[in-house]
């Protein structure tokens, strides 16, 4: 079945678009690979359009000023036609036979991913994965939701899952990309499917490479980045969930709420002294304690060694 559309937003990504543009027009199911270079000021559309097969199936767009990543993928859902949705980050890339081992039939259909280094990616040996166990895994909000709470210092996981999306379901509810979020807009899509009642399977082969590297914006991110997570956090609570969900759903928002806070709070002694940024943090008084912790923890994670990237890990166990 020819029916899905892979989606890439990409900016000054000269150096890794062809590989994901080549590796989505490999997979047999693939009707449309749509590209929408975000303004790039290097060579990223040109290396784009290069990876063409001649199949007819590549769009390639460019746009005139830089919108971040919900606009552009929200302008290649515009373009694009086919009847299932597929997320492709412009660093990474598909494994072959992705998208013959996902559920048709599901609103989200979700794979394992494999993440790793750079220098890695070249020589990549999808032979050498260990097999998965059969089976879907449905998630609901409240399981979707304790997946990306954070643990220690490390991100929650399921957050990172690039499910394929159906573009029936995002039409029936008019659901689409918040174009005011740079961070974790695929976690708010997500969300806002599940809690209007989407069918969210998870299989744990893999079949998505993607490459960290240190300059990812979700690395970067700004105070207004977290601010947009934070209210859109809230306004997730606005939706019908049963109470075990909504429970998860508020040990969520807590968690960025808190990090927003001590962000504010390092912006505030930027830019005003230390005197300004503890008055922020004790009005109210509810502040500080997030804030004392989140300090806490930056400080003992700046006393530890450096650990080397490992060259290659699941993003779940099999």
């Amino acid at each position: 079945m020819t029916d899905i559309c892979v989606i890439i937003a990409a900016h000054n990504a000269q150096a890794t678009i062809a590989k994901a543009v080549r590796s989505a027009l490999a997979e047999a199911e693939v009707a449309e690979v749509v590209v929408v270079d975000d303004a790039s000021t290097d060579a990223t559309t040109e290396a784009a359009r290069g990876a063409d097969d001649g199949s007819g199936r590549l769009i390639v767009e460019r746009q005139a000023q830089n919108g971040g990543p919900s606009a552009a993928r929200n302008r290649a859902i515009a373009l694009s036609r086919a009847a299932r949705i597929a997320i492709l980050d412009a660093d990474d890339f598909l494994l072959p036979g992705r998208f013959a081992r996902l559920d048709p039939t599901l609103d989200l259909a979700a794979d394992n991913i494999v993440f790793v280094t750079p220098d890695h990616a070249a020589d990549f040996m999808p032979a050498a994965l260990p097999d998965a166990p059969a089976g879907v895994e449905m998630l609901d909000a409240e399981a979707f939701a304790l997946g990306n709470l954070a643990q220690g210092v490390r991100r929650g996981e399921l957050g990172f899952l690039k499910p394929v999306m159906s573009r029936a379901f995002l039409a029936r509810h008019g659901l689409r990309y918040d174009e005011r979020m740079w961070l974790g807009e695929d976690f708010d899509l997500y969300m806002r499917m599940l809690l209007l009642g989407a069918r969210f399977g998870l299989i744990r082969s893999v079949g998505y490479v993607a490459v960290e590297r240190g300059a990812s914006l979700s690395g970067r991110h700004r105070t207004a980045d977290l601010a947009a997570l934070e209210s859109a956090c809230r306004a997730h609570l606005d939706l019908p969930a049963p109470p075990s969900a909504r429970a998860a759903m508020r040990r969520h928002l807590q968690q960025v709420r808190a990090k927003l806070l001590l962000r504010q709070f390092l912006d505030r002694k930027a830019e005003a002294g230390i005197a300004a940024a503890l008055g922020f943090a004790l009005s109210p008084p509810a502040r500080f304690l997030p804030i004392a912790r989140g300090v806490a923890r930056d400080k003992l994670a700046a006393l530890r060694p450096p650990s080397a990237p490992r060259p290659e890990r699941l993003l779940l166990p099999v």
